[in-house]
């Protein structure tokens, strides 16, 4: 199978990619984040037996140049990225799925209007960041009560790197971001991106602290009102335990009249990773009847 990869020059930095596969109508990943890169989608390379697959990491993250310059993670610029990594790839036709993060730069991406979009696959994600807080609280609510009440006192406070805030915050993670034990390798990577590498200054710009405490400049993103400007066959993905939620993903299914929502029943946050083989297979399924529908 074709396995290459190169760099993209994008606002004067190198954007590393990886392209498996070849043939059929390519698919671009982006992934989630901010800043976490591409490692944790690894097991997408799956869907690689029809089509290509298109790997890459944003700027600020992963092998991408990593600048210190907080002016450069806007999701403007992020969206314009998307556009150079298609030219220099030549993906006139394309499919995007976008996980988490990357679903909301998927949304933002669509609403400029891109030529060549065939399908959309938007995974564990949602159209408002403060219906996704508000989940995310509501989820807090039903956990332990000590759980609950270490990870409000210590928000509250700014300890974000008190013990006892780090444990309930793990525990949370067990719950809502990935429920395999051990956590498998690939998201471990992207975690360390987050956490010791280049990509935490991206994270904590445009998020914030922690998945659910966002008070970067991401906080008052909200598309619902424009979901109806996307037309093309969506796909829209979520884990049954998913820190953005079903509900989150019910909005967007009935914001744009061409999607369809699949839930995951035994996943979090990576359905992909947890319930592996069923994702391909429904995101292969979805890819091949959009392909199939346009001829």
């Amino acid at each position: 199978m074709k396995d290459e990869e190169g760099r993209i020059e994008v606002d004067g930095h190198q954007v590393w990619y990886r392209r498996v596969g070849e043939g059929g109508v390519p698919l671009l990943l982006l992934h989630g984040g901010p800043g976490a890169g591409h490692d944790y989608l690894e097991p997408l390379a799956g869907l690689a037996e029809s089509r290509a697959v298109i790997f890459y990491d944003q700027l600020g993250c992963g092998r991408s140049d990593q600048p210190d310059d907080p002016s450069l993670w806007r999701i403007e610029r992020f969206v314009r990225e998307v556009d150079r990594v298609r030219a220099a790839l030549s993906l006139d036709r394309v499919h995007i799925l976008g996980q988490s993060w990357g679903g909301w730069l998927a949304i933002e991406y669509m609403l400029s209007a891109p030529q060549g979009v065939e399908g959309l696959v938007l995974a564990s994600t949602s159209a408002s960041i403060s219906q996704f807080v508000d989940e995310a609280r509501r989820l807090i609510s039903e956990m332990p009560d000590a759980i609950a009440e270490a990870i409000h006192h210590h928000e509250a406070a700014g300890e974000y790197d008190h013990p006892d805030f780090v444990a309930a915050l793990e525990a949370f993670y067990k719950r809502h971001l990935c429920r395999l034990d051990p956590w498998p390798e690939a998201l471990l990577r992207s975690l360390k991106n987050l956490e010791v590498d280049g990509g935490h200054r991206v994270y904590n710009t445009m998020n914030g602290p922690t998945e659910f405490t966002v008070i970067g400049n991401l906080k008052a993103w909200d598309r619902i009102d424009r979901l109806d400007e996307i037309t093309v066959p969506t796909l829209i993905t979520v884990g049954r335990y998913d820190e953005i939620t079903p509900a989150c993903a019910e909005t967007i299914h009935q914001g744009i009249a061409n999607s369809r929502v699949a839930v995951f029943e035994d996943s979090a946050h990576c359905a992909h990773l947890e319930e592996t083989e069923a994702y391909l297979n429904s995101v292969g399924e979805f890819l091949a009847k959009v392909e199939a529908s346009n001829g």
